[in-house]
This record gives structure tokens, sequence and C-alpha cells, in this order.
């Protein structure tokens, strides 16, 4: 068993990745090639923005996004330590100050009672840092909170960026993920719901300023031309290659979209009343495009015992995220302490995902929640 299948998806549009290769191929437009626009066109009117640019990464979106906003030395960003570390490490790369925040215990995702309660601690106590924005993290696929957060954000003059690196084709209150903050910034790494086979991201925004200086930003910050530099930016364009295997992808997405659902729901109606595992909570108005589907155990103990009992079948799982960023050893120098970030802390203990993609049969399912039936 598989913990996400690529090679199934691979060989449904085997023909049609290879066409497109070849295509690119032909023309010989490795960078900046027509795919690109068709992609950025193609995800743009997906998503509902006014702007998409394409870029390197997920990882490089979140920094694009930043360096547009112009962010320095004396910056405060607020974010979440319960992510992956390009989420804060973007921040830092700018000598600006990541601020974590507690996240909520039920969807896993920044709470915005904690936003709030920071802004003012740090209005209050702290002179050698000013909060500009926020980063808010659609984890495992779920939109955050946008409402609430777009409203602390307008009320202290921030900015929102959208960490959507695992939530594109998700669905918040009728509106994509993507298009739930100043900017959005999707990853299309491999493993993601919509995935290239190599590193790819995209920002999307409605903003021209914005989208202009994103645009300016991913190529060395250029103006008018290749050798007109009106900023310093970096080389962080997406390849003409991965934008051909994305139009592909892409074709079949809507329909990966609906299995995914299946497929959670199959876990959700099997695994809810389980008497020790949590499973996902979704709230009302909002859809997961189940970029991980992660239970609870009861404690570190039994979390190991589920593991090993599922490994022991051939089951393979995973744990996102072990060590919540506050702890990390790249962010000693902002001197948090275990206990700091109670809610972050206990989920990283008991948390685990199980296999999660659209071809994961319902016997497969079966299988999996016969063995965790015993934990």
């Amino acid at each position: 068993m598989k913990f996400i299948d690529l090679e199934f998806q691979q060989k449904r549009i085997q023909d049609k990745i290879e066409s497109n290769i070849k295509t690119v191929l032909d023309h010989g437009q490795y960078i900046m090639g027509p795919e690109i626009a068709a992609l950025e066109n193609t995800l743009n009117q997906y998503i509902g923005s006014k702007h998409a640019i394409s870029c390197s990464s997920g990882t490089d979106a979140l920094f694009l996004s930043l360096l547009a906003y112009n962010i320095v030395p004396g910056d405060a960003i607020i974010t979440t330590p319960f992510t992956f570390i390009a989420t804060a490490e973007v921040i830092s790369l700018l000598g600006a100050t990541p601020v974590f925040v507690d996240i909520d215990p039920k969807t896993f995702n920044i709470d915005p009672d904690q936003i709030t309660k920071k802004i003012i601690e740090i209005k209050a106590t702290r002179n050698d840092i000013m909060v500009r924005g926020i980063i808010a993290v659609d984890l495992f696929g779920l939109p955050a909170d946008y409402d609430r957060i777009n409203a602390i954000a307008k009320e202290h003059n921030l900015f929102v960026i959208e960490d959507a690196a695992q939530s594109f084709g998700a669905v918040y209150k009728g509106k994509k993920a993507c298009s739930l903050g100043d900017v959005g910034c999707a990853s299309f790494f491999p493993a993601k719901p919509l995935g290239c086979y190599g590193d790819g991201g995209m920002c999307f925004t409605d903003n021209p300023v914005l989208a202009e200086k994103i645009g300016s930003l991913r190529v060395h910050g250029k103006g008018g031309h290749k050798y007109d530099n009106i900023r310093i930016g970096s080389n962080s364009r997406l390849d003409t290659i991965q934008a051909a295997i994305l139009l592909a992808k892409f074709e079949i997405f809507p329909e990966e979209i609906t299995l995914r659902q299946q497929v959670a729901s199959r876990y959700q109606k099997k695994l809810s009343n389980h008497p020790a595992l949590i499973t996902p909570y979704i709230p009302d108005r909002s859809m997961s495009i189940w970029a991980q589907y992660s239970i609870l155990a009861k404690n570190e103990v039994h979390r190991k015992d589920c593991m090993s009992k599922l490994k022991n079948h051939g089951i393979p799982t995973a744990v996102y995220y072990p060590k919540p960023l506050h702890l990390q050893g790249a962010f000693e120098y902002l001197q948090y302490r275990e206990g700091e970030l109670p809610v972050s802390e206990n989920i990283a203990k008991r948390i685990f995902s199980l296999p999660m993609h659209p071809y994961l049969t319902e016997e497969e399912q079966e299988d999996i929640i016969k063995v965790l039936s015993a934990c």
C-alpha cells in the first residue's frame, strides 16, 4: 500500500504528460515558455483571482510575497508553529521576526483569538518590533478561519498571506483556497493535491501592484526587459516543463477532488466512533482538499502503538509535525520555552496521518480501519 500513489495517477494521463513535454522539447522555450502563461491563466480562472504569478516553489511564493511587502529587520509576522518550517523560514531569511501563536485544538489552524492577544501584547511590551502581517496556514488542506483573520488584520492595518501549500482546491464559504488573503501561495510539490514532477509554486492576488512586484521579483527584479533591473529580486521562475505537466494533471484535478472527498468520507464514517481516536473536524461551509488525513491518538504511547500495528500490516503512516516550530533548533534564538504554546505541543505528540490519495481503494481502507479497530 502506498501513502500517496503518484504512479497510478501518472499511468492515467501518461500520454497527455508525454505529449505536453514533447511540445516543450519541440519549441525549446524551457524558461518562461508559453505553457507558463497558459498555466497561470488556467489556474487564475479556477481560483477566481485577478492575478496569478508562477514561481519555483511554494517556499518562494511565500518569500516573494514578503519581499513584495518590503519586509525588513524590525518587522514581525504572526504565524502558526504547527506547520512546515518554510512558513516561518522565509520570515527569518528577511531578518524579520516570526511570532508564533497557538492553534485551534479542533482544526489545528492558527487561532484568531491568540492572534489578537499577541498583537495587543506586542504593542504593550515590545518597542523593538512592529507587527506587519499574518501568515495563516491551511493545514492538511483545510482553510483557516479567514473571516476572523481578515477582520483582525483590517483592524490593525496588517496584510494577510494565505499559505495554501496544502490547500489548492479547498473551499471556504464559497471561495477557493488561494483567494482568501491578500496573497495566496500555492505549492506544486509532487505530493500536493495538485503537484508537478519537481518543485513549483504560484502566487494569487487581486492587487495589481503586488502582482507586478512579485512578477518582477521572481526574475531578478526585472523591469521592462531582462537587463533592466529595477529592484533586488531572485531567480524564482517555474520551469516550462513543470507547467506543461501541471496543465496535464489539472485536466483530471476536478475528478480527483471528488475522489478525495469519497476517501475522506469513508474514513470519517468508519473511524468517527472509535473510542480512542479523534477524526478531523471540518467547520460548516468549509471543504478540505485532504492533502493529509490526520487523526489524534490518546498520547505518544498510543500513537506509537497504532503506527506500529499499521506498519506490521504493510500500511504506511507519517507524522506531520513531530515538533512545533517554536521548539525547533533553527528558532532557538527566539527563546520560546516548552509549554508556551500548549495546544501545538499536545497535538504534535498525538497526531499521525493515514494513507490518503484519490486512488485509495475501499478494500485498502477497510484493511486500515480493521487494524485501527484494535488500537
